[in-house]
């Protein structure tokens, strides 16, 4: 059954609020609910409440409708959600109900979904411009259409709203700043993650399934009232070479690496972090070379967090510790500038080097502002996650192939810098070894 803290229920009406300030007058804004999704036959995949859904109105369950309406004072807040049926319940569980819904979500008011086609038309009458985001929902946006036709039939002038507008551009950049309240809750995301990469490297060893660790990670998170927010990446040996493995089945071998990828969502907001570390819980000579050039990159890269500084600087300092690295260990071969310049890195360096953070764990919005990358600001959350992928190459020397490493760590914008938020996880060679090993 939803609950909503009163911290939590003003933080919803501020978004609210300010969203239908954007919006402005004679507009009117729907938000669909996520859709269920048949995993098999009459077996569905567990329910995901869509983002910017959950983000205005804390709402997890489907076949619901949000509507803002723009207007004096603060505007209108409607939801359509379902109706109480003890006997549906008793198969699949409480729901909140047309009457407990205005007190709860504190909605203005609320309707059955079964009603929508006898009221939506009438709130869409003379309003010239509908905020809503078309091509997600193919069946919603069909219903909307009918809508709109019995709407425009019913008035005197026939006459079409003048603009479809997706309300994602707004929602979006809101959500790039992030409260204090939602401050709070990744910092509670990162931990709880944390915590299950530790536990995760102590079970460890040589012999055990990548399937194991990921049962590690997963039961960690449910132990403390989190799902995963993604599919766990375990990538053992080789496995570490490939960006998004998830079939986590293969044995983990004395002497490889394994690449551990996963966060926890807390509360709808996730954690993402990445830790590389050995097997046996002992880095060797040439694992140990590597790794400290990724180390030490994703360092250079942490350090130019802050504010003022464009998005795209980070990976900047990244990209130029890695390929001096690699430059170093004979992977590549010429001066510095030039092979930054041909990116000759990118056979083994193939992504960015962080992303947005948040509802999403590839979170919303814009990385550029009119073709420029974005000035970092306080209250930003990222991603810092440089890696190297050492695949078995021919142009790799044979002691480093097939070695896998990313450091992945969260971290918020401050206004003095930057805060990282999963740096509990031990991450140097000597703290990893020290935990793995405990005298």
């Amino acid at each position: 059954m939803t609950t909503i803290s009163k911290a939590h229920a003003a933080e919803l009406k501020r978004r609210r609020r300010a969203i239908m300030r954007a919006m402005g007058d004679n507009s009117i804004a729907l938000i669909p609910a996520a859709n269920k999704v048949t995993r098999s036959r009459d077996t569905e995949y567990p329910y995901r409440q869509d983002s910017n859904f959950n983000y205005l109105c804390g709402f997890n369950e489907p076949e619901s409708l949000m509507v803002l309406v723009p207007g004096r004072k603060a505007g209108q807040f409607l939801m359509f959600c379902r109706e109480r049926d003890p006997q549906k319940e008793t198969w699949h569980g409480r729901r909140l109900g047309v009457e407990r819904a205005p007190a709860v979500l504190g909605a203005d008011d609320a309707f059955p979904i079964g009603d929508i086609d006898e009221i939506l038309p009438g709130l869409l009458e003379g309003r010239q411009y509908v905020y809503h985001t078309l091509g997600k929902d193919q069946q919603f946006d069909a219903q909307l259409l009918g809508w709109l036709k019995r709407a425009r039939s019913s008035r005197r002038s026939g006459s079409d709203p003048d603009a479809f507008i997706s309300l994602d551009y707004h929602l979006h950049e809101m959500r790039v700043q992030k409260s204090r309240y939602e401050l709070g809750l990744l910092k509670k995301a990162a931990k709880i993650s944390a915590d299950a990469h530790k536990r995760t490297m102590q079970v460890c060893q040589p012999g055990m399934h990548e399937y194991e660790l990921e049962a590690s990670l997963i039961h960690s998170y449910r132990s403390n009232n989190a799902r995963h927010a993604f599919p766990p990446i375990v990538g053992g040996g080789e496995n570490g070479c490939i960006l998004h493995y998830t079939e986590n089945t293969d044995e983990l071998e004395d002497g490889s690496l394994v690449l551990i990828d996963s966060g926890a969502e807390y509360e709808g907001y996730a954690g993402d972090i990445t830790r590389t570390f050995p097997v046996n819980g002992q880095f060797s000579k040439d694992q140990k070379t590597v790794y400290e050039i990724v180390l030490a990159a994703q360092l250079a890269a942490i350090d130019a967090v802050k504010p003022g500084n464009h998005w795209n600087d980070p990976h900047d300092a990244a990209v130029k510790v890695l390929t001096q690295g690699l430059r170093d260990i004979g992977i590549l071969k010429g001066s510095l500038s030039s092979l930054l310049k041909d990116q000759a890195y990118k056979p083994y360096y193939m992504h960015t080097t962080g992303h947005w953070l948040g509802h999403d764990v590839h979170d919303v919005g814009e990385y550029k502002i009119d073709g420029n990358f974005r000035l970092l600001e306080p209250g930003m959350v990222l991603t810092i996650e440089p890696g190297l992928y050492l695949n078995n190459s021919r142009k790799i020397p044979k002691k480093y192939r097939n070695i896998g490493i990313r450091i992945e760590d969260d971290v918020v914008v401050t206004k003095d810098g930057r805060d990282v938020i999963s740096s509990a996880v031990p991450k140097s060679v000597e703290n990893i070894e020290s935990l793995m090993n405990p005298a």
